[in-house]
């Protein structure tokens, strides 16, 4: 009897035979499935039980005006608490103010082997209408009920025999990746129908050039006072932290984390697809040939502000995908006022900027393990088992300690239960 392959055998022998391959114990496989969801086993193959990320919101940020919260998952402690922090450090009038010049996502038809590139590249531009109609014919809705379509193409040539026919539509609300690839393939075949023509591929990029949003902000330097240091050193500090992102990209890449750890965490809440975000992001801190700091900060003419800007692109979409599949993603837009594709876009790149001035500040005055060490403590007692009732006596014992360690964690556990047993 042959044997099935892996993706075909029923869940329990699927499970039984990972079990049996890696010795899972009793708990392990109770742990398993008490995290099993009815309906996850269709959205991936060889499903085993769905991994569950913390989920919580940012308070403190007003964007454009308004005050909003920002559902986040993350699994880092101090997202969250940094995002809010960075909120209220950049509380005013306005708040972040952000601006979206277009939203449109990037398709290409990549042709191979090209022999005469400066004809194709005529033929296309002289066909650049017929083109877009072609597109657009695929899915009409998307004209006539969303206001989208396909608005322009561009040809580049690469070296050695490449030819990108790059075409950028609007996707409407949509996050838009099997909408942008669908177009693409009919206008490779209309292409193909009268051209001799080799066609490599024909997709998407995640590299969103033309989905841009920039978040401004102009704060007293007052605000940004420690309890020990002035506003305008911290101020005057945080400029320069940022202009040593712009020199040395060893520094770019943690300054740029630290960016995306509030990026990320909004964009997963939100039924996002944050490896394309991550993917395009930091190609876009490498357009100039040097990776390089996502922000700028710097001070007003007086000295008595300070200014922050924050570019990214974001191709993000607010209908279709996950937000059809995974009932949070609707509760969480509603949490963040249900914005458009557009405003979350803003909102992101708020909580961008918001968590970068956090982040900064702490590095340039008390030092970032500071801030980050109550919350990973809290880690540390609740990973060697401390219950909730069990958990401010272990955290205040550990706190005593410079750098506590899993044993040391296990061995508070173990005295403030010794503790509890006397009582």
């Amino acid at each position: 009897m042959t044997q099935l392959p892996f993706y075909r055998l029923p869940y329990g022998a699927r499970r039984d035979q990972l079990a049996q391959l890696a010795h899972l114990t009793v708990s392990q496989l109770a742990t398993i499935a008490a995290r099993r969801q009815n309906g996850d086993d269709q959205l991936i193959e060889n499903y085993l039980t769905t991994y569950g990320l913390p989920e919580g919101v940012a308070v403190n940020l007003r964007v454009d005006g308004h005050e909003v919260v920002v559902p986040m998952v993350t699994e880092e402690p101090s997202v969250i608490a940094a995002a809010s922090n960075g909120g209220r450090l950049l509380a005013s009038r306005e708040g972040i103010v952000t601006t979206v010049d277009r939203r449109e996502v990037m398709g290409q038809i990549v042709f191979n082997h090209v022999a005469d590139s400066t004809g194709l590249e005529a033929w296309l531009k002289a066909k650049s209408q017929t083109i877009l109609d072609v597109a657009n014919d695929v899915h009409p809705s998307l004209v006539t009920k969303h206001g989208g379509g396909a608005r322009s193409i561009r040809v580049r040539r690469l070296p050695p025999h490449w030819v990108s026919l790059d075409v950028f539509i609007d996707v409407g609300e949509a996050m838009g990746a099997n909408l942008v690839n669908t177009l693409c393939e009919a206008v490779a075949d209309y292409i193909k129908a009268h051209l001799k023509v080799d066609v490599l591929m024909s997709i998407l990029s995640n590299y969103a050039t033309h989905s841009l949003v920039t978040a401004r902000v102009a704060v007293p330097v007052t605000q940004l006072a420690t309890k020990t240091v002035d506003g305008a050193t911290v101020a005057e500090k945080i400029c320069e932290a940022s202009d040593y992102a712009q020199v040395d990209p060893y520094r770019a890449v943690t300054h740029n984390k630290g960016i995306m750890n509030g990026i990320d965490a909004v964009v997963i809440a939100t039924g996002n697809d944050w490896r394309a975000v991550e993917s395009g992001v930091h190609a876009f801190a490498g357009q100039s040939g040097q990776y390089r700091g996502l922000s700028r900060w710097w001070l007003g003419e007086q000295g008595t502000e300070l200014h922050g800007e924050l570019t990214v692109p974001l191709a993000l979409g607010v209908v279709g995908g996950a937000t059809r599949v995974f009932p949070l993603v609707a509760i969480n837009q509603q949490l963040a006022g249900q914005p458009t594709a557009t405003e979350l876009m803003g909102i992101v790149a708020a909580v961008g900027l918001a968590q970068n001035v956090a982040a900064l500040r702490a590095l340039v005055t008390e030092g970032i393990q500071r801030g980050h060490m109550h919350l990973q403590v809290k880690s540390l007692a609740l990973s060697v088992g401390a219950t909730n009732t069990e958990l401010p006596a272990v955290v205040a014992r550990l706190q005593a300690i410079k750098q506590p360690t899993m044993a040391q964690a296990q061995a508070a556990l173990t005295a403030v239960r010794q503790e509890n047993l006397r009582k």
